[in-house]
């Protein structure tokens, strides 16, 4: 509630107290006021609530109660020392008014702790890793090597499984770095069946080696960013420290576990094998030793993940998810966004090609985020980047840059802030989600640069209404008026879940959703890892939201929604 409304309804009850005539005590009139007026009952309508309190009134939170027994003491006061009517009625109303915004605090405080016990709770139940924790694995030599599935501008990704069992005597006289027999042959696309994820169930990652050296220090600090996602045994003690260091002196970031974000197991340095295509596929970066003509250094690291059946965008090629499925899964890119955001790691390079899907038992689609060469994980966790020099990386994918990296323009305390920039990309990858083309790729041919919001194309008329709204508003180009992929993924979380919360929406209204946060925190708790009818991906999603709510993001969420049904019933009025 603003404090101009607030002082507003204090004036209108201030003047009907005079006109009545109320000549009792001070404290009589007070109490009455206080039980009276501002009790929430069934047939009371009070002040409407917005979605926030503004920034520049926050101060009142620790100074209002006090402030408004002493603007009521006092006005009582000179009620009785002879001032003039119209003065006491005014200086009256402003103590009313700030009493009622005293009292939405109030609520709001209790909220607020509803709130951050609902979250403890659900921090303390960690997301656990889809595969179960290995002891060996940091020599390449512990697995067999598949089909490649996948290259990109700096790495080639190969199916893999690990050799647990001991190698049988006549076997080592063989390379344990091979492929099966009745595979050797096959020159296939990569099926996606689960025939081959149950041979292969790992993924590795061999980055391209040019400038970096040959030893496992100078690998380890050149490709600091790779090892953003790995876990905490994914390096052996002793390579641990070197790490530590980072890229050119910066400490890396390493961020936790999330259903949304790409785990690496294992990360190790190894000579660089001949690998099934290497020799069609990307000969200039073979060592001179399997290649004369080649570029690439002897040793490289590799990365050990989870082999997932598909990308995004291979995925979207053939098929379009419906108007639920699209919106979980556009919530699921928040949220992986958003658990980096908070953890200080920019990935800068989000696209469908480096987000890797697969399907739960209900068959949802479930995603996580990949291939962070590109990221920004400074140690200050600011995600605000100095861009003094043209030397400096902006990040990878051109196409898909929020207008603010794109506009900047290098300079001496010049700063690009990427706190929003990768919500922007979700916002456009949304489009390819719901089966039409990125608006900024050339196809299309909008630039982020320029681009105005009134060009993006329409969205198709089956995608619902609140998702619509979060697409348009990740895309203002303008970030301080860009919601952060937080809110954004409460928005989408409130219209698939909390409609009945956000329905009619009253002065009761914020208890109203602290009562829905209480009875879904309940529901979640009960069913445990499966969401309705077992989808594991809904339970996930359930979860990230509850482990993170914050009073804040939920209003503002709240009054976008609000502020965009508002626009649409204007428009059907006005049709």
């Amino acid at each position: 509630m603003s404090v101009k409304h607030a002082i507003n309804r204090g004036l209108e009850l201030g003047r009907s107290v005079f006109q009545l005539g109320l000549l009792k005590s001070g404290g009589r009139v007070a109490a009455k006021l206080r039980a009276d007026r501002f009790r929430v009952g069934p047939s009371v309508r009070t002040v409407q609530p917005q979605a926030f309190l503004p920034s520049r009134y926050r101060y009142y939170r620790t100074s209002l109660k006090g402030l408004a027994a002493q603007l009521q003491s006092a006005g009582f006061r000179r009620r009785f020392t002879g001032s003039s009517p119209r003065n006491r009625a005014v200086f009256l109303a402003f103590g009313l008014g700030v009493g009622l915004i005293e009292q939405q605090l109030e609520d709001d405080r209790k909220s607020a702790a509803t709130c951050q016990e609902i979250q403890a709770v659900f921090r303390k139940k960690r997301f656990q890793a889809p595969l179960k924790p290995f002891t060996s694995g940091y020599k390449l030599e512990d697995y067999i090597i598949g089909n490649q599935i996948g290259k990109g501008s700096n790495a080639a990704v190969y199916e893999a499984a690990a050799q647990f069992a001991p190698p049988k005597e006549s076997d080592r006289t063989c390379s344990l770095v091979q492929m099966r027999e009745d595979e050797e042959e096959s020159h296939t696309t990569r099926s996606l069946t689960c025939c081959s994820l149950r041979n292969f169930p790992l993924a590795i990652k061999m980055m391209w080696n040019f400038g970096a050296g040959s030893s496992s220090e100078a690998i380890l600090k050149s490709m600091s960013q790779e090892l953003v996602p790995a876990g905490p045994l994914a390096l052996k003690q002793d390579k641990e420290q070197i790490s530590l260091d980072g890229h050119f002196g910066v400490l890396p970031r390493r961020v936790s576990a999330h259903p949304n974000v790409i785990r690496v197991y294992r990360a190790f340095t190894a000579d660089v094998p001949l690998l099934p295509g290497a020799q069609e596929e990307y000969p200039d970066v073979l060592p001179a030793r399997l290649n004369p003509a080649g570029l690439g250094n002897n040793r490289t690291l590799f990365l050990v993940m989870k082999n997932y059946p598909c990308t995004l965008r291979q995925y979207l090629e053939g098929s379009t998810p419906g108007r639920r499925q699209g919106s979980l899964m556009v919530l699921q890119l928040l949220e992986g966004v958003d658990h980096l955001c908070r953890q200080g790691v920019a990935h800068r390079d989000l696209k469908s090609d480096n987000v890797l899907l697969e399907f739960d038992s209900g068959g949802c689609p479930h995603l996580v985020i990949s291939d962070f060469g590109c990221c920004l994980a400074q140690s200050d966790s600011s995600l605000q980047l100095p861009f003094n020099s043209v030397w400096v990386s902006r990040g990878g994918n051109a196409s898909l840059m929020a207008p603010e990296v794109t506009i900047a323009v290098p300079g001496c305390g010049v700063v690009i802030d990427y706190s929003k920039a990768d919500a922007w990309a979700v916002g456009a990858i949304s489009y390819e989600i719901f089966g039409q083309q990125n608006p900024f790729y050339r196809a299309v041919g909008l630039e982020s640069r320029n681009y105005q919001e009134k060009q993006l194309p329409p969205l198709p008329s089956g995608v619902p209404d609140d998702v619509q709204l979060v697409i348009r508003l990740l895309l203002r180009r303008n970030p301080n008026k860009r919601p952060s992929a937080r809110v954004a993924a409460n928005m989408l979380h409130l219209s698939l879940w909390g409609q009945k919360a956000l329905a009619n929406q009253d002065s009761a209204g914020m208890r109203k959703l602290a009562d829905w946060l209480l009875c879904q925190s309940a529901v979640v708790l009960l069913k445990g890892c499966r969401g309705p009818s077992g989808n594991r991906v809904e339970a996930e999603l359930q979860r990230s939201f509850l482990s993170n709510l914050d009073l804040e993001d939920l209003r503002t969420a709240v009054g976008f929604l609000l502020y965009g049904r508002e626009q649409r019933q204007a428009c059907i009025l006005s049709a």
